[in-house]
């Protein structure tokens, strides 16, 4: 970036950080000390950013104010915090940011996560809760359990490769569930089509937090091709375009099965299900919906999902007490000819519990996707700017000491002991893990129906153990948390059996014999 550049964003800086003190006299909530112009900056880390959070929660308590170039950060890091401004004040904390390179030019404003709070974001939510909601989710559970038993299968037939299966499973749900495709090998076109956007969006547009010089001067947008520092606008163009091809291209190949009578059952078709001739004109905006949020569901889904089941395979292996113990129990629910179905879920209770211990343990978001205060707040007499990124501290919140004891430890148990209904509804971690008020994840009910799913399929199925080396020493799982956003574990290495021959025969024979519209 050439030296203008340079002095265009320390100017913008210094406005910014301008506004900023001229809020001086007013009480802002506590935080570390900022620096002139720069702000907190130098508090921020790339990686983890919830454990330092939560040392400023230690610090200065339950709400804690940064700003870097006098952009404000607020880190709600208690549950009644949290409910206080993004539940109770949700009318003025449910914007987004708006981002100039990631939205405006790359063509993600209209996906649900980066959707500015108004009427179009409230038309994707109503069209998500209809199709995704308590009710309508019941209607998926058979392709969910077929899923769920083809991962296995695939994994029992290559365990070393059991992550790209599980991510395999992730895309191949999701292009199942949204429009009605099933994914029948690895190289097929859409689902490599929606792994190729989901890099781009997660490692490139997003890269480096997603904040892009643009971002802070969007006057660097009219920038001309051929100028030093534009390089940005053609690597959006080229993503753009990409991005639009995904939004498009499996939401046509649907539209023409419906037009067959081909289509099967799915969250488009169901928003949808008035077409009934090619010579049917659906109404614009309605059809302008409906394709970015399906296209949002892949992209909100996928990583939670894997993520979710990375930490299951790694809590197993660390804790095969556990594993055993829900294992017996599984053993009295179903005998050797049938695999874990929905229906056995009430029956299941020590799996619950495990489910819940993995939803609170892994904490899949910690910090959430931040929202933007629409007008300045008082809250507690505090003040808080408008414009205001704000994160609720889901890390923080699920180590809660006094409603999780030893809250590092994982700990299935603790949701046997028997408690009041407030407490036994406080202490379950899907009223945190997927966020709070007015953005709070739609697809919820998705996700966590197919991490239970796969966690009952497994434990039926498979054994985890630690790996060995050549020379038969067992290999210590080494996992770290590097992507900014998800608390993805990276790959680690298991060894993942079969429970039994019994087992992996009826894997296979129900994998083969399930026919799922």
């Amino acid at each position: 970036m050439n030296s203008v550049l340079v002095g265009l964003l320390v100017i913008t800086g210094l406005y910014l950080w301008s506004k900023h003190n001229k809020s001086k006299n007013l009480v802002y909530p506590p935080g570390p000390k900022a620096l002139p112009v720069v702000g907190n900056i130098l508090d921020l880390t790339a990686r983890e950013l919830w454990l330092r959070a939560t040392q400023w929660y230690h610090q200065y308590g339950e709400i804690v104010y940064l700003h870097v170039f006098g952009q404000g950060l607020v880190f709600l890091n208690t549950h009644e915090v949290a409910l206080d401004l993004m539940d109770r004040k949700g009318s003025i904390y449910s914007d987004k940011p708006a981002l100039v390179m990631a939205g405006e030019l790359c063509g993600c404003e209209n996906m649900v996560a980066f959707t500015r709070y108004g009427d179009q974001s409230r038309r994707q939510r109503k069209l998500m809760q209809q199709a995704l909601g308590t009710s309508a989710i019941k209607t998926y559970q058979p392709l969910l359990e077929y899923q769920a038993h083809e991962l296995v299968r695939a994994v029992l037939a290559d365990p070393k490769h059991h992550l790209d299966y599980i991510i395999r499973y992730a895309g191949s749900l999701v292009l199942h569930v949204v429009y009605g495709y099933r994914v029948t090998s690895k190289d097929d076109k859409y689902l490599h089509l929606a792994e190729e956007c989901i890099d781009i969006l997660s490692n490139r547009i997003a890269s480096g937090g997603g904040i892009w010089p643009v971002d802070v001067l969007p006057i660097l947008k009219y920038l001309p091709n051929w100028a030093p520092g534009s390089g940005f606008k053609q690597k959006a163009v080229e993503w753009r375009a990409k991005m639009e091809e995904f939004v498009d291209k499996p939401y046509e190949h649907l539209l023409q099965r419906m037009r067959d009578g081909t289509a099967l059952p799915c969250f488009c078709s169901m928003l949808l299900e008035d077409i009934r001739s090619k010579d049917h004109v659906i109404d614009p905006q309605r059809d302008f919906d409906i394709r970015w949020t399906a296209n949002s569901m892949y992209s909100a889904s996928l990583d939670t999902t894997i993520t979710g089941i990375q930490h299951f395979i790694l809590l197993m292996l660390l804790h095969p007490e556990v594993l055993q113990k829900a294992q017996k129990e599984m053993e009295k629910v179903i005998d050797q000819n049938r695999l874990p179905t929905f229906s056995d879920r009430a029956d299941l209770p020590y799996l619950e519990c495990i489910m819940s211990e993995v939803l609170r343990w892994g904490t899949a978001v910690p910090l959430g996707l931040p929202h933007r205060l629409m007008e300045d707040d008082v809250y507690k007499g505090m003040f808080i700017p408008k414009g205001t990124l704000v994160f609720a501290n889901v890390w923080n919140i699920l180590r809660n000491e006094e409603l999780y004891p030893e809250p590092n430890s994982f700990k299935p148990e603790r949701y046997l002991v028997e408690v009041d209904e407030a407490t036994a509804k406080r202490r379950d971690p899907r009223n945190y893990v997927f966020g709070y008020g007015r953005r709070r994840c739609p697809g919820s009910h998705l996700i966590e129906s197919s991490l239970w799913i796969v966690m009952a399929t497994m434990i039926a199925t498979l054994d985890f153990s630690k790996a060995r080396d050549e020379q038969g020493n067992i290999v210590e799982p080494i996992v770290k948390f590097e992507n900014s956003v998800f608390r993805t574990p990276t790959p680690f290495k298991v060894d993942i059996r079969p429970r039994s021959e019994q087992a992996l025969k009826i894997v296979s024979q129900v994998a083969e014999n399930v026919v799922v519209l």
